[in-house]
């Protein structure tokens, strides 16, 4: 009588575990990669959220407000998120979103998004520029929004 073969053998197990070993480690910073910037997202999405009331103030006045007040926004301890610390608006109208200290991806602890106003014959453009300190955030962490 033949026997009959039940189960893996160790070498079958071991590739399997080795196989699964190597897929961990290519998706594990890829994810983190990806929640980080995730959560830069929502730095943009907050300041995005002050662009009116900004525009709104030059249309009206022919000047960029200096302040949250000026514009006419809550106040920057108020304007936060899960990872925002605070959104504020600062002189010649430019919206700073700081992402806070804890809590965050390390790749974007203490980064902020910053947008700046140009006045164009009427209408406002703006522009987005992503700082962690006084350097360039790194590009795979800027969301598309603010490229």
């Amino acid at each position: 009588m033949k026997a009959i073969q039940k189960g893996f053998t160790l070498i079958e197990l071991m590739i399997v575990v080795a196989i699964i070993g190597i897929l961990a480690a290519i998706a594990l910073p890829a994810y983190q990669d990806y929640t980080a910037r995730a959560q830069i997202s929502e730095a943009v999405s907050l300041a995005d959220g002050q662009k009116a009331a900004v525009t709104e103030y030059y249309a009206d006045k022919g000047q960029f407000p200096t302040s949250n007040k000026e514009a006419g926004i809550a106040s920057s301890s108020t304007i936060t998120g899960k990872y925002v610390k605070n959104v504020t608006v600062k002189a010649d109208g430019v919206i700073t979103a700081l992402m806070k200290s804890s809590g965050v991806a390390s790749g974007v602890t203490g980064a902020s998004i910053v947008l700046t106003p140009k006045a164009n014959n009427g209408s406002v453009s703006w522009t987005c520029d992503a700082k962690k300190g006084t350097a360039d955030l790194e590009d795979k962490y800027i969301p598309a929004a603010c490229r």
